[in-house]
């Protein structure tokens, strides 16, 4: 059984006994339509894309409300497109992993075409162009992570490929986000067509980010005469082109070797997964969970696809903006990172093993409901307490679900300001708070810094993940020992620096009146081996 054109004419009755749900469209069909009448591009041929955008288009064209497909485009490893999707005919398997341990497999067939972004390849690129002429083209959408949209380096210096193309025009740019703006040029030139261009990526305001990347270029390029006049007021106007803002939420980790040998027991061949030159693990499968969320700012210049049929829920920018708040500071990210620190001290390496411990289920439901949920934005489209409540009794405990604490770890300096920090501000503010009330999110606060040592609970070495900051932050903690006795003065005297600093954790924590109860709580952290579980214990139930 191959995953391709011809494995599934071939082992169409073997793929159906085995339970795969096949195409239901004449994909041949589907494909020349798209070609022809190009409507949705998608940049990032990532896992999120093959199991969430690509998957809402597979059941459009399911039901018989659509007859044409997407393109999807690889802008910063052509690998992906070259290795997995071509030789494959631009089909993949979709592995629903169900927290109640059933499987949904699905063969995806809904990309019409396959890209790569490379400006030096005039064939590829010249196609990208015709797409972006096309009167047809509604939108294009974006998963190229928040650092994609970026025109400096984490140290605030624009990038070397982005100076250049700000300076040589959009014939053969070379930064990513130079060639998207070369593309969207190509569309004023031949007419000033509409067009949508949706960021999907996880991270606020996301709509902002893409506009700002897109903007700096058309300002620049018609300044130094490299664009012809009007461009920049075409990328100004929402009228042609929009920059919707998004929420996004569905796990997708990377692909699973326990998926990868069940399927392989099915009897699919090739499966083995390709780790790109420049690291990408890409295989012909993707495993994800069943819960998802997209949430859509209804701004749509040249029309869009029914996406509401299959559950994306399209709004008002200011309701986007409160659903975003309400998962990021309160109903989901504060949790993963609660587990994904204390997971890394108490030696964990599956997130959904986590939520069988009880103090760690308790401390993620205390700072969750206790603590959040009294100061959370209700968006009015999604009900806080429902989408909580899925998260604590669904998704994270899913145990098909290969997510790990460690993955969840990384750049974790760059997500306490908004996960906790907020809710911090939020208590500050109201007059029927008080912030002395929170127990539970200062812990989290001290297990960062307890983290930052690298010791777990045993006192065993473990690797930090990657993080910007670390070689910031780790100093701070640097000479402190498991089972060496510390003054608080003691702590508070090397601390003091990182405490006040509210770019990582959102306030002042000496001014918010916290800092205390973190020093208090880190202190018991390295009182010696076992201290992190006897800290939970007595201060989560």
């Amino acid at each position: 059984m191959k995953v391709n054109n011809q494995g599934l004419v071939e082992s169409r009755d073997e793929f159906l006994q085995k339970g795969y749900r096949l195409p239901q469209f004449d994909r041949e069909q589907m494909i020349a339509k798209t070609k022809e009448n190009p409507f949705w591009v998608h940049f990032g041929a990532g896992n999120i894309f093959r199991a969430f955008h690509a998957n809402l288009m597979q059941r459009l064209l399911d039901d018989g409300i659509m007859d044409r497909g997407l393109v999807v485009v690889e802008g910063y490893d052509y690998e992906i497109i070259e290795k997995m999707y071509r030789p494959h005919d631009d089909l993949g398997i979709f592995v629903m992993l169900k927290s109640d341990g059933s499987m949904e497999k699905t063969i995806i067939g809904s990309v019409a075409e396959s890209l790569v972004l490379d400006s030096e390849n005039e064939a590829e690129f010249g196609r990208m162009k015709e797409i972006f002429a096309s009167d047809s083209l509604q939108m294009a959408t974006f998963t190229i992570t928040e650092k994609g949209y970026s025109l400096v380096n984490g140290r605030g210096e624009q990038l070397p490929d982005v100076t250049s193309d700000l300076k040589e025009g959009p014939a053969k740019p070379k930064s990513y986000i130079g060639k998207v703006a070369a593309l969207l040029y190509e569309r004023f030139v031949s007419g000033q067509k509409p067009i949508a261009m949706v960021s999907t990526d996880n991270c606020s305001h996301n709509g902002d980010k893409l506009y700002d990347a897109m903007h700096a270029f058309a300002a620049a390029w018609e300044k130094a005469g490299l664009a012809e006049a009007g461009f920049e007021a075409y990328v100004n106007d929402k009228s042609k082109v929009s920059f919707p803002w998004s929420m996004i939420d569905k796990i997708t980790p990377r692909p699973d070797a326990s998926v990868e040998k069940m399927l392989a027991e099915d009897g699919i061949e090739e499966l083995a997964p390709v780790i790109t030159t420049k690291k990408t693990y890409v295989a012909p499968f993707v495993n994800a969970e069943e819960t998802e969320y997209l949430v859509i700012e209804d701004a749509f210049p040249n029309g869009r696809p029914p996406l509401d049929r299959v559950g994306v829920i399209f709004t008002e920018r200011e309701t986007v903006d409160k659903v975003e708040k309400m998962k990021v500071c309160t109903c989901l990210n504060p949790l993963h990172t609660s587990l994904a620190i204390y997971g890394c001290l108490l030696g964990y390496t599956k997130l959904s093993d986590e939520m069988k411990d009880s103090e760690l289920r308790d401390l993620i439901m205390g700072a969750g409901y206790r603590e959040g949920l009294p100061v959370v934005i209700d968006p009015g489209i999604l009900v806080p307490k429902e989408f909580i409540d899925t998260v604590v009794n669904i998704r994270i405990p899913n145990p098909f679900m290969p997510d790990t604490p460690q993955r969840i770890a990384c750049d974790t300096s760059q997500k306490l300001p908004i996960r906790f920090g907020e809710t911090i501000k939020a208590y500050i503010k109201a007059d029927d708070k008080d912030v002395m009330d929170l127990k539970l999110i200062p812990l989290v606060y001290a297990g960062w810094l307890r983290y930052l040592m690298g010791v777990d609970d045993e006192g065993e070495r473990f690797e930090l993940s990657p993080d910007p900051l670390l070689d910031q932050v780790c100093p701070y903690v640097a000479s402190f020992r498991l089972g060496e006795p510390v003054t608080k003065e003691e702590a508070e005297e090397k601390l003091r620096e990182l405490l006040e600093d509210d770019r990582i954790f959102g306030v002042n924590l000496f001014e918010a009146g916290l800092a205390d109860r973190v020093l208090g709580y880190f202190l018991e952290l390295i009182a010696g081996k076992g201290a992190v579980r006897a800290t939970l214990k007595k201060y989560v139930h």
